[in-house]
């Protein structure tokens, strides 16, 4: 592994990691017992979530392009902006810093998990779950959103943006999608930030939790993914 991808995983490990300790994080003060922030809702995880994207990139941008989601790595290398060779290890290294940044929001909210006895709101705070469980729909609904990600993050390259304030043009869509169509299953739209913190569920000792729930793993990696995939080939058909 040469000096240039070693320091590029870094930033994608960085950058994830601090997309999911600001993302989780947001949505463990919204619903963990006796947080300050306990019940303020959708509109402060969907902005938080926006946020989080923001500073990740900012926070990342220097050392990689900052995807911090396989499905982006995925569209940017069937867009032909990036190389293929690269794909699977920018995947594992965004995947483990959405473990780490999950294990420290566990850290942060300590006291609070053994205050709320909701198990399945603990579980929310690590990975996506449907409002509604259909298997087909929630595919669906995470197909689209992600679609919508990479269709438009391909897009933007074709506008001209102040420099550095692409970031926060990247946030304002996650907002957007967070607002508009995150919730069916709580927009994923990213396999990491959904593979990751489950990991973690599954292996921290988090007083009342319950099952991490694989049986429903599988549409927040392979929905983002295949919305990912389609987003770009169709980005490929615009002259």
């Amino acid at each position: 592994m040469n000096d240039s991808l070693t320091l590029q995983l870094v930033g994608e490990f960085v950058g994830t990691l601090i997309l999911i300790l600001l993302g989780d994080g947001v949505v463990a003060a919204v619903t963990l017992k006796k947080s300050k922030a306990e019940g303020s809702g959708w509109i402060a995880i969907a902005l938080g979530w926006g946020l989080a994207v923001t500073l990740g990139v900012y926070c990342s941008a220097f050392l990689s392009p900052a995807h911090l989601n396989p499905a982006v790595t995925l569209g940017m290398a069937i867009a032909g902006v990036f190389p293929w060779s690269s794909v699977i290890p920018y995947m594992i290294a965004q995947t483990l810093g959405g473990v780490v940044g999950a294990i420290i929001v566990w850290l942060n909210y300590y006291p609070h998990w053994e205050e709320t006895e909701d198990s399945s709101a603990i579980l929310g705070v690590f990975a996506t779950g449907p409002a509604i469980r259909n298997y087909f729909f929630n595919f669906l609904s995470e197909f689209i959103g992600t679609f919508v990600l990479v269709f438009a993050l391909l897009a933007f390259t074709r506008g001209k943006f102040t420099e550095g304030l692409n970031p926060i043009v990247v946030g304002l869509l996650i907002t957007a999608i967070g607002f508009s169509l995150g919730g069916t299953t709580g927009y994923a739209i990213n396999p990491a930030r959904d593979l990751g913190p489950r990991i973690a569920h599954q292996i921290l000792p988090i007083a009342n939790k319950g099952k991490s729930d694989w049986a429903y793993s599988w549409v927040p990696i392979l929905g983002p993914l295949a919305g990912g995939a389609v987003g770009a080939f169709l980005y490929l058909l615009i002259p």
